[in-house]
């Protein structure tokens, strides 16, 4: 595969990530963003603080400055989400994204074997890229997993849902629709 289709297929499982957090996120009232299932565990709320954090830091300037920008208070992405509206928290949200989106987006062929530092550590690009689509993948399913439980019954399902995987393949073999995930 070349360079080029394969940063539009990395963009493409980026958009999907945000687009199944953001299908889950629409399903949980904000009130509940914040709840814990554990005194150990993260909120939804402290995933996307996270999440964007790491983006922000990540993202800006991408190919020429440590990953790991000396202001980031990855701790403080930890604590007290309760004290963001959801206002806030989306345009953290929103505004991490966007940095991941416009630093990806330019990239060329070219840009892939270029190093990039990661708290002081040289890291190829492609390595760094790919790392970061494990990383949100991981928080991805958190949120979804965080959200379904949240949700309950009223849960409407993000992928092919139980019970349908038959008309669905069938459907995807007609040439009829998309697979959920892009896959």
């Amino acid at each position: 595969m070349n360079g080029t289709l394969w940063l539009a297929d990395v963009r493409k499982r980026f958009s999907d990530s945000k687009d199944q957090c953001d299908r889950a996120l629409a399903q949980v009232p904000f009130e509940r963003w914040t709840h814990q299932l554990g005194p150990e565990s993260n909120s939804i709320a402290t995933i996307m603080l996270h999440m964007a954090g790491n983006m922000l830091s990540r993202w800006t300037d991408f190919l020429t400055t440590d990953g790991e920008k000396p202001d980031r208070d990855r701790d403080g992405e930890f604590e007290n989400p309760e004290a963001l509206s959801r206002e806030q928290l989306l345009a953290r949200w929103e505004a991490g994204w966007a940095c991941l989106f416009s630093a990806i987006d330019p990239l060329t062929d070219a840009d892939l074997d270029r190093t990039v530092t990661i708290r002081t550590k040289p890291l190829l690009v492609s390595a760094a890229i790919t790392r970061q689509v494990q990383h949100y993948g991981v928080h991805t399913g958190q949120i979804v997993l965080l959200a379904k439980h949240l949700v309950g019954e009223s849960w409407s399902t993000l992928s092919v849902a139980r019970g349908a995987s038959k008309a669905f393949n069938q459907a995807m073999a007609g040439g009829e629709g998309e697979h959920p995930h892009g896959r």
